[in-house]
Formats: structure tokens, C-alpha cells, sequence
């Protein structure tokens, strides 16, 4: 047998590949572990002078978006947008994502997520906390942006305070409302911190940088917060879109969990208008994790979603 160059190379790959052992054998391969599925836990990124850190606090997965989303429209047409965008018309996963600012002074806790013993998928925020590096007891001020339970659940942990040298900012609107309403979670789980909390209106500082901008309809108080420092800025916009899809590329649809309707849609195309404009991310609390963003104009009055990425590093 002649063995020309290329052979040689030919049989020398071979050889690499699937070395001989004795009795003409060939080795097993190991295999690894199936390990099952994984989520994330926290990102944190550097604005100017703070850092910023959301929080997985978890997700539930029901079905929809219709008629969830899209509640004045035919199923059809809500169908129709959301597999043109790759996801199911059949059931949806929606995120919970909580936010930490740390101005180097004080750490801000924004919402408090769920309460993880009603819903097994969420009620993470504390535990992802820890594995960012940060304790409950390292919250200086836990800013309620509205009093869904989505969003209060998380306040009391073991039937004590979550966040135990907290003080509490939100609006008086959201506060009156609830309370005055006698919700039950409300009553047991804000309430009695009355004592500890501040109210604040719109254009009012929660500290230096972080500044409360009403956008009512989602419910009577809902608020967002600019947060800036060193030229740099984010909002939070909390509920003020709830699907990355339907509530951004459809702001005026109808969603089941907006009170006021026609304001909340008002509220979406404002505040989205405002950072399509502007080119400014946003951090929102329903939005595919880790939950930052930017939006633009689609032409048909609309906006785009694009997560932010390593874009937020800049």
C-alpha cells in the first residue's frame, strides 16, 4: 500500500478521532447530565455614578395574550400579531422583574415582587438578591410604584417586615385608593407601614436622580420613575406596558389588568412616544428578563421592542 500526502493526513485525522485500543475497541463517550432548565437571577449594570440591578423575581405562565391583551379586539387579530412575532396565541409567560438602584448613599428597592407562598414561580426577589451581593436589611427605601400584588406581595416575609430598616415612598393616590377600597393585601401588607412611609407626587425626588412621573390608568396611582446620574438615564416603568408584544406594538388595546382603560393606553403611547423619542431605555416590570429595553416608532402607532443587551454597558 502506497501512502501518498493525502492519504497520510486523511488517515492521520482518522487516527485522532477514533484511536485504536486492543481487540479493534473504540472508546465510550461520556455523556453529560441532562441538567434541566435554568433561569437568571440578576444583572447589574453602572449608570453615571449609581449601578442599577434587576431582580428575576420569577414568572407565570397562563393562557392568552387573548383576551388578556387585546380584550376589545377579536382573537383572531391578537393571534394574528403575536405569531407573526414567534410566540404562541395560545398561552404566554409573563415575567416579574424587580430593581435595585444603589446611589452609592442609599439602596433603592423598587416594588417587592411577589409573595413566593401563593405563587410557586415567583417571590424570588429576596433570594436573587442575596446571590447579587445584597441583604433585605440593605434597603434603605422601597419605592411602591402601585399596589398590585405582583408588585406588594413581597413586603412581608414569615409574617415580618422583608425589608426591616426600610422607610416606604409611593403616591397618596395609590394609597387612599387601596386602603380605601379595604383590600385585603393592602391591608396586611402596606398598611402597616404607614408610619414609615412618604408621599410623593408627580415631578417630586424620591432622592437626587430618581424622580416620580404619573402615569395613571394601569391603576389610579400607578407611577414611574427617571433615574439619572453622571448624563446617563433610565425609566422605570413598572406596569405601564405589561407584554413586550401586544401592549408595545398595540398600545391602545384594551388590557384586563389596566382600571381605567383609555387612560392607560393614553399612558403607554405618552411615556413610549417619550423614549422612542429620546432613545432612552427603559427598565419595565413585565418585560422578557432581564427587562431593559428600548422601543421605536413601527409606523402604525406602535412601537418596536429591542432588549437593550450590552448596549445598557456603554
Amino acid at each position: 500500500m502506497t501512502i501518498t500526502r493525502r492519504s497520510g493526513l486523511i488517515l492521520g485525522a482518522g487516527a485522532l478521532v477514533a484511536p485504536c485500543l486492543p481487540g479493534g475497541a473504540t472508546p465510550a463517550l461520556a455523556k453529560a447530565e441532562m441538567m434541566g432548565a435554568s433561569r437568571p437571577d440578576h444583572m447589574r449594570f453602572p449608570l453615571g455614578d449609581f449601578e442599577v440591578t434587576t431582580i428575576y423575581d420569577g414568572f407565570a405562565q397562563l393562557p392568552g395574550p387573548h383576551p388578556i391583551f387585546g380584550q376589545d379586539q377579536d382573537a383572531e387579530a391578537v393571534a394574528e400579531l403575536v405569531t407573526a412575532n414567534n410566540l404562541s396565541a395560545e398561552k404566554m409567560e409573563i415575567g416579574f422583574t424587580t430593581t435595585l438602584v444603589n446611589t452609592g448613599s442609599e439602596l433603592i428597592l423598587f416594588d417587592t415582587g411577589n409573595d413566593a407562598t401563593k405563587r410557586a414561580t415567583a417571590g424570588r426577589t429576596r433570594a436573587h438578591m442575596a446571590k447579587a451581593g445584597y441583604a433585605p436589611e440593605d434597603v434603605d427605601i422601597v419605592v411602591l410604584t402601585h399596589f398590585h400584588g405582583d408588585h406588594i406581595g413581597g413586603m412581608v416575609a414569615d409574617g415580618k417586615p422583608a425589608f426591616p430598616n426600610a422607610r416606604y415612598v409611593t403616591t397618596a393616590t395609590e394609597y387612599d385608593h387601596w386602603v380605601g377600597a379595604g383590600n385585603e393585601l393592602v391591608l396586611s401588607n402596606v398598611q402597616p407601614f404607614a408610619e414609615k412611609m412618604t408621599f410623593i407626587e408627580d415631578g417630586q425626588d424620591v432622592v437626587s436622580g430618581i424622580t416620580a412621573m404619573a402615569a395613571h390608568g394601569h391603576t389610579p396611582g400607578h407611577t414611574i420613575y427617571h433615574v439619572e446620574s453622571g448624563g446617563k438615564r433610565v425609566l422605570v416603568t413598572a406596569d405601564t406596558a405589561n407584554h413586550f408584544i401586544a401592549s408595545l406594538e398595540r398600545p391602545d388595546w384594551h388590557v384586563r389588568f389596566d382600571m381605567d382603560k383609555e387612560a392607560a393606553a393614553a399612558t403607554r403611547k405618552r411615556v413610549f412616544g417619550m423614549l422612542a423619542a429620546d432613545g432612552i431605555p427603559f427598565i419595565g416590570y413585565h418585560m422578557p428578563y432581564p427587562a431593559v429595553g428600548f422601543v421605536k416608532e413601527n409606523g402604525a402607532g406602535g412601537y418596536t421592542y429591542t432588549a437593550a443587551g450590552s448596549q445598557v454597558f456603554l
